[in-house]
């Protein structure tokens, strides 16, 4: 079993910045995908980025050249950071791990979630 924490987000003004962090632990595992998800009152939940094990990573369109996701050289630690943030952009964030084991075994773990206000 693969357990993710998730830490960042708060309340920032608009154009401003903000890094969420998620950590996966456990035992013997390898992620194949992280990948962040948003989901603002009354609306679905829509997949805001995701970066593959090796390294390619994917976006919203709304949120292209303003949202990076990156891995930290810590081996299980990924980070999204949010730059030029909108009002729109506010939501819950929520990073889930795809992952595998020798086994094999495959699964998926979710973060716990973290608010994302922005205004002024």
């Amino acid at each position: 079993q693969v357990q993710v924490v998730e830490s960042g987000g708060g309340l920032v003004q608009p154009g401003g910045s903000l890094r969420l962090s998620c950590v996966a632990s456990g035992s013997r595992f390898s992620i194949n995908a992280m990948e962040w998800y948003r989901q603002a009152p009354g609306n679905q939940r829509e997949l805001v980025a995701k970066i593959t094990a090796s390294g390619m990573a994917t976006y919203l369109d709304s949120v292209k050249g303003r949202f990076t996701v990156s891995r930290a050289n810590a081996k299980n630690t990924w980070f999204l950071q949010m730059n030029a943030l909108k009002p729109e952009d506010t939501a819950i964030y929520t990073c889930a791990a795809d992952w595998r084991t020798p086994v094999p075994e495959v699964g998926r773990s979710w973060g716990q979630g973290t608010q994302v206000t922005v205004s002024s």
